[in-house]
């Protein structure tokens, strides 16, 4: 099998291209990112030697073409996005040019070429906000995403299934709730705290911290796309959750506490972010049909992530910027 990984160099999808590295030994991977200052080649480097890469904008039609004649990829995983909600509110245009357009072009080049099979990488958050609303969301819960970022990927998502109804464009989408894990970015959440307080810096709750989400290691996530790839069906939209649900406080709570510190002084309350949702909730019935289990815990997921970032400084580093080190990063852009 010929996988196409667009967006492999980032946090999820260099997971899930050392998944298929490690997991598969017939499996053939192509690299194709732009690599943003959230995708990186330090996110391949142990697996560099066994795959193949391509530096890409993923709105670059004609690269993306040759890349798509040149391998002749089974399957194409589209995970290239801009996904961070603080900088869509700062800044939304960036997001609006690479996860509706590019993913337009994305599919413009999978139908011309004939792409065996598309998988869109979607997200929980454009089913939008949940708080008051009794239940989870399923596969066909409307879209009303909040943010630019979350409004941008809805689009997407329903670009793919337009294609596949009027093109005939064979695809299957899905819909993450909140990962974590090696390889992210220090301004998501999790490694935020982590980074901070290796820093020295206390960590952050944005207001009171009663925000609601699901939380998913990464490395139980590659295992669940997988599982879609080989085993789900066409048009079809997947759930992918842990059922795993606790508070942003809760969250950054055992993390300081996992890291030997008191959360009473080593936490501060900030502002609010503007338009947050307080609660993300899904229904996975779907995905677990195809035989999938997240195998870790959220608690044993964070020691994972809290030892990997105290033993990788290497590659959090160069990384730090004003959306880690800002109290509010909402603020901090231009």
């Amino acid at each position: 099998m010929r996988i196409l990984v667009l967006g492999g160099a980032g946090f999820m999808g260099s997971n899930f291209v050392r998944y298929l590295v490690k997991r598969y030994d017939g499996v053939e991977v192509y690299v194709y990112d732009k690599l943003t200052y959230a995708g990186r080649l330090e996110n391949l480097a142990d697996v560099m030697d066994s795959i193949r890469f391509t530096r890409g904008d993923i709105a670059d039609e004609r690269l993306l073409e040759r890349v798509v004649r040149e391998f002749q990829p089974d399957v194409m995983v589209n995970f290239a996005a801009e996904t961070h909600v603080d900088r869509s509110i700062n800044e939304p245009a960036p997001f609006i040019k690479t996860n509706v357009l590019g993913t337009f072009v994305t599919l413009e080049v999978a139908r011309r070429l004939e792409v065996p099979l598309y998988v869109y990488i979607s997200t929980d958050e454009v089913y939008g906000d949940l708080h008051g609303v009794e239940g989870a969301a399923g596969e066909d819960w409307p879209l009303n995403p909040s943010s630019p970022y979350s409004a941008s990927k809805a689009a997407a998502d329903m670009l793919v299934r337009a294609y596949g109804r009027t093109y005939g464009l064979r695809y299957r989408v899905v819909r993450p709730c909140n990962n974590y894990g090696p390889y992210q970015h220090p301004e998501k959440l999790v490694p935020r705290t982590i980074v901070r307080l290796l820093k020295g810096r206390p960590a952050t709750v944005y207001g009171d911290g009663s925000q609601v989400r699901d939380w998913l290691y990464v490395e139980d996530f590659a295992e669940a796309l997988d599982a879609v790839i080989r085993r789900g069906g066409d048009y079809e939209v997947y759930n992918v959750c842990a059922g795993s649900y606790a508070s942003v406080r809760e969250v950054v709570e055992a993390i300081v506490k996992i890291m030997g510190r008191d959360p009473g002084r080593d936490i501060v309350h900030v502002r609010g972010r503007p338009g947050e949702d307080r609660r993300y909730a899904m229904t996975c019935e779907k995905v677990r049909a195809l035989g999938w289990r997240p195998r870790v815990g959220l608690l044993e997921g964070l020691e994972r992530t809290v030892e990997w970032y105290r033993l990788n400084e290497w590659w959090w580093r160069p990384l730090l910027d004003r959306y880690v080190l800002a109290d509010e990063p909402w603020g901090a852009g231009p």
